[in-house]
């Protein structure tokens, strides 16, 4: 089976080809705008002609995209997020039609939540800022593409390489930065909201069975740890998991992305359902392989006792 992944060497991407390498019968094919890709590709950018033609020498059974912007202005944001998955679906239906295409949407999609319920696929989409309403775009297109389709929308990912630009990486870079002084001061903002975290080893391992199930899926499951979990426990989780001793000073405000939506949590029934999918790492799980991932290069910045494997 030839799977073609783009955005293969980003986070999501990274653990998707990872995993796929562990099966027997599968030949991974890299799509991007690195170097390494041994099929050059910017959804952002490539004119569909040219997609559809480097498609038809991909030959892939299956498509895998986990290209996708996180931050940047709202053009940036509109031809990662929006036109890219069009484009996309637009060579497919002419080079490879019968591929199967998973398309990493966001959570972000549902926009506020209520206090105490989960959302299912069938709830209302009402992104509060352009993430959230350009991603939803790619998935209102991957779902009119008519294509053997699946959008997995993604909730918090956590883990392994979580870079900078969310949350999780963000605070592994500040504590390793902070160190274990005492009179270590991080500052950051308003830490009151409920967020749905997953293990990007999970999010990985779903991204696969999506790909390889036969027969039709439905065009949208929830990819996410399954509960509502404060921001705030996750941010002194992690700081215990370092060893931090400081004081950490929250603030009022957060980032546009996901500023306004205090309570996040996704139903994951139906992926369970269709795929005999359920998260398989527990949020300390994540965080320590996080931290794990982040001090492997630098072993004073483990909790004392703790060498590094």
């Amino acid at each position: 089976m030839r799977i073609l992944v783009l955005g293969f060497t980003g986070y999501l991407g990274g653990h998707v080809a990872e995993h796929l390498h562990t099966l027997p019968g599968v030949r991974v094919l890299g799509g991007g705008r690195s170097p390494d890709a041994e099929f050059g590709i910017d959804l952002a950018t490539t004119r569909v002609d040219h997609l559809a033609n480097t498609l038809r020498s991909a030959a892939p059974d299956a498509v895998i995209n986990c290209a996708g912007a996180t931050g940047g202005d709202a053009v940036t944001l509109a031809e990662v997020n929006s036109r890219g998955p069009a484009a996309l679906c637009a060579a497919l239906r002419e080079a490879a039609p019968t591929a199967r295409l998973v398309h990493l949407g966001s959570a972000a999609e549902y926009g506020p939540g209520t206090a105490d319920i989960s959302m299912t696929e069938s709830a209302a989409t009402r992104p509060l800022a352009p993430y959230g309403a350009t991603k939803l775009a790619g998935t209102v297109t991957v779902g009119a593409s008519g294509l053997d389709s699946v959008v997995l929308r993604v909730g918090n990912p956590v883990g392994p390489g979580a870079p900078a630009t969310g949350l999780p990486g963000r605070i592994a870079d500040l504590l390793r930065e902070a160190g274990r002084a005492p009179d270590s001061v991080i500052r950051l903002g308003d830490l009151s909201a409920y967020r749905d975290f997953v293990d990007v080893r999970d999010v990985a391992r779903a991204t696969v069975l999506a790909a390889t199930a036969p027969g039709p899926l439905p065009p949208v499951l929830n990819i996410g740890g399954g509960k509502a979990v404060p921001v705030r426990d996750l941010v002194r989780t992690l700081a215990d998991i370092a060893g931090f001793r400081g004081r950490i000073e929250e603030n009022s405000g957060g980032s546009a992305r996901s500023g306004a939506v205090s309570w996040q949590c996704s139903d994951i029934t139906a992926a369970g359902d269709a795929l005999g999918w359920r998260p398989s790492h527990t949020l300390d799980d994540s965080l320590s392989a996080l931290w794990d991932a982040a001090t492997a290069d630098d072993p004073t910045r483990r909790p004392e006792g703790e060498r590094a494997p």
